[in-house]
């Protein structure tokens, strides 16, 4: 069994695919027309994605902090620079629960708790 994708029901677009792609670093890979003016994108790398649907019928569910996704890179402090030189907040972090684990969080653009970790 593999993992394929997360759902994410956002409440813009744009704003979403602009979020991951441009701070997260994930590739646009498909993007079209669902049914009664949905919209969908598939994000990602290496065959697990993040899928963006936009129902203009539906509300955007609330994500809670028990919830997040985490996205591995090379620097947790090269990536925080970046993040708030794109203008975000830092929402928690960094952390570092053990000698090989440092991470912190951001919300992207529908509240979600995106996770950047480094691993030593």
């Amino acid at each position: 069994m593999k993992f394929r994708w997360v759902t994410i029901t956002v409440k813009d677009l744009e704003e979403s695919i602009k979020f991951y792609r441009d701070i997260v670093g994930l590739n646009l890979n498909r993007r079209f027309p669902g049914n009664n003016g949905m919209e969908i994108a598939f994000l990602g790398d290496d065959g697990t994605e993040v899928e963006l649907l936009y129902d203009p019928q539906a509300t955007p569910g609330e994500f809670g902090s028990s919830i997040s996704l985490g996205f591995q890179v090379d620097s947790v402090e090269g990536m925080m620079n970046y993040v708030v030189e794109k203008g975000l907040a830092v929402q928690s972090g960094p952390f570092q629960p053990n000698p090989q684990t440092t991470f912190f969080f951001v919300v992207d653009p529908n509240g979600l708790r995106i996770q950047f970790v480094e691993l030593n």
